[in-house]
């Protein structure tokens, strides 16, 4: 009587592990083609020219800021240092603020309402003042404050 199970067990010879280069240099070329295509996309960014001011090591700080806010809301008012104002009252303001103050500095901000012709009618307004130091300022701040 013979048995399945007592023929020995002939087990294939062991392969040698190797490393194929092919795939390898497959995925290379595809990394490389997409980083090609990627660049060869992107488009030019425009932006807008920025004089940054220049730090000196004996620069005198400012004993005071005068530094004033004109923050215009949605009903064609404007707040001048937290004091409201009517829009035709900028003007007046800056004028004085300018010939009172050697370097006036405004800070033009809105509320989160606010027209955008109105701030460009104020920014209009400083520029024609002859104030030279502007700042723009985009965080959202409450009415008046």
């Amino acid at each position: 009587m013979s048995s399945v199970f007592s023929s020995p067990i002939q087990l294939a010879p062991a392969k040698k592990a190797r490393i194929e280069i092919i795939p390898l240099i497959d995925v290379i070329f595809f990394l490389l083609a997409t980083f090609v295509l990627f660049t060869l996309s992107l488009n030019k960014i425009q932006s807008v020219p920025v004089n940054l001011p220049q730090a000196s090591a004996n620069a005198a700080k400012p004993d005071e800021d005068t530094t004033v806010v004109i923050q215009l809301s949605d009903e064609g008012t404007a707040y001048w240092n937290k004091e409201l104002i009517t829009l035709a009252e900028v003007t007046p303001r800056l004028v004085a603020y300018k010939s009172s103050t050697p370097t006036a500095r405004v800070l033009v901000t809105g509320d989160e309402r606010a027209r955008y012709g109105n701030v460009i009618r104020v920014l209009d307004e400083v520029r024609l003042v002859g104030i030279k130091t502007v700042t723009i300022e985009t965080a959202f701040r409450a009415t008046g404050r």
